[in-house]
């Protein structure tokens, strides 16, 4: 007798995905609410300063800032809404199927990286 090739995983396994991705998404969250509180904070040395020169310098550093915890911010809600989809996939158990080949990616690969939707082999084939 042939063993049954899995085709998706069971809904245990399904649920413990999901409590793993909703830690996932409630420790991302916090970060990018974090750094959107930060972006709102204003320069500590705005424009009450009396030294023009420490404006002109200080400016530039903030502006540095700022560009980097923008840049961080989008990279955190890109990461959000692909755990959010992970969590819409689960629902529709599809997920943990690899949207290239149809096959299940390995548990160990969504344990690390829960909102992937490609197996390793299709993520290798993607750089040839």
């Amino acid at each position: 007798m042939t063993e049954k090739k899995k085709t998706r995983y069971s809904d245990n396994e399904l649920q413990e995905f999901k409590q793993l991705i909703i830690t996932k998404l409630e420790g991302a969250t916090k970060e990018f609410n974090n750094l959107q509180r930060a972006l709102k904070t204003p320069n500590e040395n705005d424009t009450e300063s009396t030294s023009s020169s420490y404006i002109t310098l200080d400016d530039g550093q903030y502006t540095f800032e700022k560009e980097n915890l923008t840049q961080q911010a989008a990279r955190i809600k890109k990461f959000i809404d692909a755990l959010e989809n992970a969590l819409i996939r689960i629902e529709n158990k599809t997920y943990g199927i690899c949207r290239v080949t149809g096959n299940l990616i390995k548990r160990k690969r969504l344990e690390a990286v829960p909102h992937t939707t490609l197996s390793m082999e299709a993520k290798l084939n993607q750089y040839k």
